[in-house]
C-alpha cells in the first residue's frame, strides 16, 4: 500500500496547483478587464481593474470584426463539419475493411503527422492557384478540410477498431446499411472520439492567420484574425486598448462555448484514446 501523504504535503502541493491555475488563468483576466477600459485607464493601471466600466468598447468592437466574425463562423463550421463527415468514412474503411494497400495507406496517413505544416505551405499554395480558389472561402475550405483529415482518421480509427463486432453484425443481419450502421451505431457509441477531433480542428479553424493572410487578398472575406490585426494596426502606434481587447473577448466567446459545452466529452475522448494507444 502507498503511504499516506502528510497534511503539510497536502497543503503545499494544493497551494502549489493554486498559485499554477492563478498564473494560467491570468491572462484571461487581464483580456476581460482591459475590454472594459479607456486608454487613459490602461495607461494608469495595467493589472488592476477601473471604473467606471467603458461598455461601448464592445460595441466599437463589433462594428469592426462583426463581418469577420461571420465569415470566421461559416468557414469553420463548414471546414469542421465537412472534415468530420470524410475523416469517419475513411476511418470506417480502415478499421473494418482490409483492401490491398490498406496498410501502406494508413502508415502514409500517420507519416505526414510527422511533417510539420509549414512545410507544406508553398505546395499547397501551389496548387491551390494552378485550382483557381485563390482569393476565395474554397481555398480555406479546402486547406481546412485536408489539413483535419489526419487527425480525425488516426482518432476516429482507434475507436472505430474497438466496438464490438458483434453489434455490426446484428445490425447487418437485421438488414441494416453501411451508412445506418456509421450513423445509429458507430457515431453514438464514438461521440467522444468526434468532439474531440470536431474541437481540435475548430481552434485550428478560427484561430489560424497564416492561411487567410495568404490566400485572402480580398478584406470583404477576411476572417476574425485578420480583422483584429486590421483594427490593431488602424491606429498607427495609438491603439485604442479597450475595444481592442473587447475585439480579443468577442472572438474568444465561441471557443469558451464550444469548450465549455463539451468539455466532459472532450476530456473522456482524450483519456480514451489515450487508453487504447
Amino acid at each position: 500500500m502507498k503511504p499516506a501523504r502528510s497534511r503539510p504535503y497536502r497543503i503545499a502541493s494544493h497551494l502549489i496547483l493554486i498559485v499554477l491555475a492563478a498564473l494560467s488563468l491570468y491572462p484571461f483576466l487581464f483580456m476581460l478587464m482591459t475590454s472594459f477600459k479607456s486608454n487613459e485607464q490602461f495607461y494608469h493601471g495595467y493589472f488592476t481593474p477601473a471604473w467606471p466600466l467603458h461598455w461601448g468598447n464592445y460595441a466599437e468592437a463589433w462594428g469592426q470584426i462583426a463581418v469577420y466574425f461571420g465569415n470566421s463562423i461559416s468557414i469553420t463550421l463548414i471546414s469542421v463539419l465537412a472534415g468530420l463527415l470524410i475523416a469517419a468514412l475513411a476511418a470506417w474503411a480502415f478499421a473494418r475493411y482490409s483492401f490491398p494497400g490498406s496498410g501502406f495507406l494508413y502508415g502514409a496517413i500517420l507519416v505526414v503527422l510527422l511533417i510539420p505544416g509549414v512545410l507544406t505551405l508553398i505546395p499547397a499554395f501551389v496548387v491551390l492557384r494552378d485550382l483557381g480558389l485563390m482569393g476565395t472561402h474554397g481555398a480555406l475550405y479546402a486547406v481546412y478540410v485536408t489539413e483535419s483529415l489526419i487527425l480525425g482518421i488516426v482518432v476516429l480509427k482507434s475507436f472505430f477498431s474497438a466496438l464490438p463486432e458483434e453489434l455490426v453484425e446484428a445490425a447487418a443481419l437485421d438488414g441494416a446499411a453501411e451508412t445506418q450502421v456509421v450513423a445509429r451505431i458507430a457515431v453514438p457509441l464514438t461521440k467522444p472520439a468526434f468532439l474531440t477531433v470536431a474541437i481540435m480542428n475548430t481552434l485550428f479553424c478560427w484561430n489560424d492567420y497564416i492561411w487567410p493572410l495568404i490566400l485572402l487578398p480580398d478584406t470583404r472575406l477576411w476572417t476574425v484574425t485578420q480583422g483584429l490585426v486590421s483594427f490593431r494596426d488602424r491606429y498607427a502606434g495609438m491603439a485604442a486598448w479597450g475595444p481592442l481587447f473587447a475585439g480579443f473577448v468577442i472572438a474568444s466567446v465561441p471557443l469558451f462555448l464550444l469548450f465549455f459545452s463539451s468539455m466532459r466529452s472532450f476530456l473522456s475522448g482524450l483519456t480514451s484514446g489515450a487508453l487504447k494507444a
